[in-house]
């Protein structure tokens, strides 16, 4: 479908029946225009028939903001329906600390943060130039490639299993699980087909990690993220199905994030090739257009929270109990907040400004480590192969929760 398709089936649908919790809008790349006019028309946009039920939309950054910043209103927690606009399961649920309000949220966050202190990246920057350097150097020349599977798994599988001291000819089980955990069951492509099968699987990875768990709590503390929740006071004990929603997390936010960055941010540069002249001209501009990769990517689509009061928001009425959808999507292309937001520009003026990592106290915990991967890959790519040539369509994942890129044809000319 071309853009003036599709922005004509965004104005021509009625408002009332705009629903951008259907995944196949981002699957199919056309959500820019729904959310354009939700911004224009109805910040706060009520959706009385989706798939998950009824919910509202926040479009705009100052919105989003203010839903992040009162956690006191609106709650994250699991046994409300957590984080995503779809309800877990009741009798799958999977708890953890970014499912939690406040004091058990700041107390399991508080067990890991500290894998990702500015000392503890220091010490890793050595081991990722390394391993990216080597992944990039085994790639073909003049040929079509994975971009995908070559180097944005490749690498961010390495980094998880570092994370977690994971045995390193396992490691791909852990992206494996990562994609288990976020699949939408009802797409054909899912590595799993129904709620009960993802439970299943995703039982298996706590029993695998489970067993180095219990390894690690028996040997002083180190510094590895099963080791830090062994030992740590608010999770060395934690229920079975709250260590399999940790597990996922950490799983999950060490991984998704990193992944479509590293491969949206390439599917950005060719999509603006002024800026990929910027950046072949001056390298120095790399650690500002990271930020302005993952804010243009946006790899974490939506969160939700769910209204433990009646509340006013942008002038609607919220009512207790309703779902309260931040659309980090939206936000970060709101020309109130973001200046031309709809372009990639390497050297904007003030990259960090995007909510791509959220805000408050539900903040991606790892997002400096993020950072840190995608300026080292850029670094090394600029070193190495001043042209990555696209070749062909990416093949996007059936999400309305992570901007998953399955796969995007490649060439680094001979």
């Amino acid at each position: 479908m071309n853009d003036i398709a599709v922005l004509r089936d965004a104005d021509r649908v009625a408002l009332d029946d705009i629903d951008v919790s259907d995944p196949k809008l981002y699957q199919d790349d056309v959500w820019y225009p729904y959310f354009a006019r939700l911004r224009r028309e109805d910040p706060v946009h009520y959706c009385r028939a989706s798939l998950y039920g009824p919910y509202w939309s926040v479009t705009k950054y100052k919105d989003i903001m203010q839903v992040e910043i009162n956690h006191q209103v609106y709650s994250s927690a699991s046994e409300l329906g957590g984080i995503a606009v779809e309800d877990q399961p009741k009798d799958m649920d999977r708890p953890s600390f970014i499912r939690m309000d406040p004091p058990r949220h700041d107390q399991q966050r508080n067990v890991v943060s500290p894998v990702v202190a500015p000392g503890n990246l220091a010490n890793m920057e050595g081991v990722i130039r390394e391993r990216t350097a080597r992944v990039l150097d085994g790639l073909p020349r003049g040929e079509t490639f994975d971009w995908v599977e070559r180097v944005s798994v490749e690498l961010t599988t390495m980094m998880l299993a570092t994370l977690f001291d994971y045995p390193w000819e396992d490691r791909r089980q852990l992206t494996y699980w990562s994609d288990v955990a976020i699949a939408n069951v009802r797409s054909p492509d899912s590595p799993v087909h129904s709620e009960e099968e993802k439970f299943a699987e995703l039982t298996k990875m706590a029993q695998a990690l489970g067993k180095l768990f219990d390894e690690r709590a028996k040997l002083p503390p180190k510094f590895d993220l099963l080791s830090m929740l062994a030992h740590g006071e608010a999770t060395r004990n934690m229920p079975f199905r709250e260590f399999m929603g940790t597990l996922s997390l950490l799983i999950v936010g060490g991984n998704d994030t990193t992944r479509n960055s590293m491969t949206g941010g390439l599917m950005a540069l060719n999509e603006h090739p002024h800026e990929y002249r910027k950046l072949r001209d001056d390298p120095s501009l790399i650690p500002g257009m990271v930020s302005e990769m993952i804010r243009y990517v946006t790899p974490v689509i939506h969160m939700r929270r769910t209204a433990k009061e009646d509340a006013e928001l942008g002038g609607k009425e919220i009512k207790k109990g309703d779902k309260v959808v931040m659309w980090y999507v939206s936000g970060n292309r709101d020309p109130e907040a973001i200046e031309d937001p709809d372009l990639f520009i390497i050297d904007r003026a003030r990259p960090r400004q995007h909510m791509s990592f959220g805000y408050g106290i539900h903040r991606c915990v790892g997002n400096r480590l993020a950072e840190l991967q995608l300026r080292i890959l850029w670094e090394e790519v600029m070193q190495r192969y001043p042209t990555i040539e696209i070749m062909g369509e990416a093949k996007r994942t059936y999400s309305n929760f992570i901007h998953g890129i399955r796969s995007l044809p490649v060439r680094i000319p001979a």
